[in-house]
């Protein structure tokens, strides 16, 4: 019986060891994406909606040229100081999804593979796009995010096979092929302001409303996405360059949705067309950004 001394000291160890506090690290900072653009350029005077809800003093210069060579106008608020950006893309990137939109699945892998560059910029984006709530925030234009974006598509992007003679899908039905399908069917639950439900839901567990005109239909959208594809930039915002690679490799598939999501977004000019959230394309996006 005199071993039984030798236990005493174990449930001190236990304890010990069960205090050991668990920490959370923080992403790289140094692969957070550069906004590559400042608030508060030239603004004009207007009043306008700031980035907390409040009416704020006017919209100012944003980081993307419109189709008239002017940059398109943004809250000045917009975007936002970068460690407070820094502090909610942590939070997200812990969560594994938007805090503030739990529909919005993210990831920020740390290597340097196109597919995890897609992935930090899309984590940046959503962020940035979802800072005060479900869709509230700033908007892309506000940062060269797009740009950087399609800079890294660019780079070893699948090309479409050269013509020949022998018969073969024209580049405008081989696109219509591949369109991403948007997912979603406007009009449903209107609420007689003009608005409707969207595809996705917000933090409530409600859709979230888009203009009750979105998204377009397939066919119509397909003809706008066809254009920017044979462009080589969005039709309607020239400066927002796109790739449509044509392979079946999930980079290839991301990048169709990237364009996707780019001509939904300027189906009516410089930033002006349907929200991402009238359709399934983040959805689609995620589920991708998954497979790298």
């Amino acid at each position: 019986m005199k071993f039984l001394s030798n236990l005493v000291p174990l449930p001190i160890l236990v304890v010990a060891v069960f205090s050991t506090p668990i920490t959370r690290r923080d992403v790289n900072v140094e692969l957070v994406p550069q906004f590559g653009f400042q608030a508060g350029l030239n603004p004009t005077g207007t009043s306008d909606m700031s980035l907390d809800g409040s009416i704020g003093t006017g919209d100012c210069d944003g980081a993307v040229k419109g189709s008239n060579g002017r940059p398109i106008k943004i809250p000045c608020s917009c975007p936002p100081d970068r460690q407070t950006f820094i502090n909610e893309l942590n939070a997200n990137v812990a969560a594994g999804h938007v805090l503030n939109n739990p529909t919005v699945p993210i990831s920020f892998p740390e290597d340097n593979s196109k597919g995890s560059q897609l992935a930090r910029l899309n984590a940046a984006a959503v962020t940035l796009q979802n800072l005060n709530g479900p869709g509230k925030g700033c908007p892309v234009v506000s940062t060269t995010f797009q740009a950087q974006a399609a800079a890294i598509n660019a780079i070893n992007a699948g090309t479409p096979p050269p013509p020949s003679s022998t018969a073969s899908p024209t580049p405008s039905s081989t696109i219509d092929a591949l369109a991403p399908p948007l997912g979603f069917t406007a009009g449903k639950n209107p609420t007689g302001t003009g608005d409707c439900d969207g595809a996705v839901n917000g933090a409530d567990g409600k859709p979230i409303k888009v203009p009750c005109s979105c998204p377009p239909d397939q066919a119509t959208f397909n003809q706008h996405l066809v254009g920017d594809v044979l462009a080589g930039h969005a039709v309607n915002n020239p400066s927002v360059k796109v790739s449509f690679p044509l392979d079946n490799s999930v980079q290839s598939q991301l990048a169709r949705v990237d364009t996707a999501l780019v001509t939904l977004q300027n189906l009516f000019g410089p930033g002006k067309g349907c929200p991402a959230v009238s359709t399934t394309l983040s959805a689609q996006q995620a589920a991708l950004l998954k497979q790298l």
